[in-house]
């Protein structure tokens, strides 16, 4: 079977259940699975630690599951433009994958929530898209060929798929942005097949 992760933060749940809406376009792929993962917070305080294992959700990434896997989906809320810091955190423990070439040639996607429409969804894309680039990422868009993308009101770029939560962060995912997310991450399986 070739394994898509679909590795992602969420603080408030919207990217979580994107990330759910992308495994099942990758899970609709003949052959493919989905391996969902999620990092842990970070805290200012040097002591604070979290469990090896979360309560709830998706285990906890490791640098094994990064290293096996056939293709990414990387998945982050906004934070001031840029991907949430425990997901840089996560991807700044990756040295030893890049020394070693481990994820060079492999697919990579990605995809983001912010409160307004325009509250820096493309700069977070491309944040997201920078260390993924010096892994080695084949980094994949989506085309303008899914309809959604020319006609949403609410999120949706061709960098990655997007969502508009609103201020009170309580939005629910619009029928176009849970189309883009399957479609992302049935594109994401089917290149990860032909490589």
């Amino acid at each position: 079977m070739t394994n898509i992760l679909i590795l992602y933060y969420s603080r408030y749940g919207a990217v979580k259940q994107m990330a759910q809406h992308v495994a099942r376009g990758v899970e609709s792929v003949p052959s493919v699975m989905a391996t969902v993962r999620t990092v842990p917070p970070v805290s200012p305080t040097i002591e604070a630690t979290d469990p090896a294992i979360p309560d709830a959700g998706a285990p906890y990434c490791t640098l094994e599951d990064l290293k096996n896997c056939d293709g990414l989906a990387l998945g982050s809320p906004t934070r001031f433009g840029n991907m949430a810091a425990p997901l840089k955190h996560f991807l700044d423990t990756t040295s030893t994958l890049w020394l070693s070439g481990s994820l060079v040639n492999k697919p990579a996607t990605v995809f983001s929530s912010t409160s307004s429409l325009h509250g820096g969804q493309e700069t977070t894309l491309i944040s997201m898209m920078l260390p993924l680039l010096h892994l080695g990422f084949i980094i994949l868009g989506l085309p303008y060929t899914e309809p959604d993308l020319n006609t949403t009101q609410t999120g949706g770029t061709p960098y990655g798929a997007t969502h508009v939560t609103g201020v009170d962060g309580k939005k629910p995912l619009s029928e176009e942005e849970k189309r883009l997310c399957f479609a992302m991450g049935k594109r994401l399986a089917e290149i990860a097949l032909k490589l």
